[in-house]
């Protein structure tokens, strides 16, 4: 289990991401928060393959009720990664096993269970 910052680092709603290991061994994930559910998903588009944020950070379409690929606009709903809209139709973002834990003073801390996958 590998924590990856507290509930409140994560914008309501929101996300972030997060990279671990170079070169080919490098993995892009990141996490939506929509209230207090969280959901984590790896950071690529499955169309253009590409990470889907367009600056650091930056996964919601203007609306901020969707994840929006920056590379041309398809839409995945934040709770499934469905998508919604776009060139990716019937090809979701790939889920990742994220999970709130608490931690004392510290409060919920967001947890990636990678063995899960």
């Amino acid at each position: 289990m590998t924590v990856l910052c507290r509930l409140d680092e994560i914008p309501d709603p929101g996300g972030k991401g997060f990279v671990f290991g170079e070169a080919e061994k490098r993995e892009e994930i990141f996490v939506m928060r929509k209230g207090d559910k969280v959901y984590g998903y790896r950071n690529r588009c499955p169309h253009a393959l590409v990470p889907l944020d367009w600056t650091s950070d930056q996964f919601l379409d203007p609306s901020r009720t969707m994840i929006m690929c920056a590379m041309h606009g398809a839409l995945f709903a934040i709770e499934d990664g469905r998508c919604l809209a776009g060139p990716t139709r019937g090809r979701g973002l790939s889920a990742i096993a994220v999970r709130l834990v608490e931690d004392g003073a510290a409060g919920p801390v967001l947890v990636w269970d990678k063995s899960a996958d």
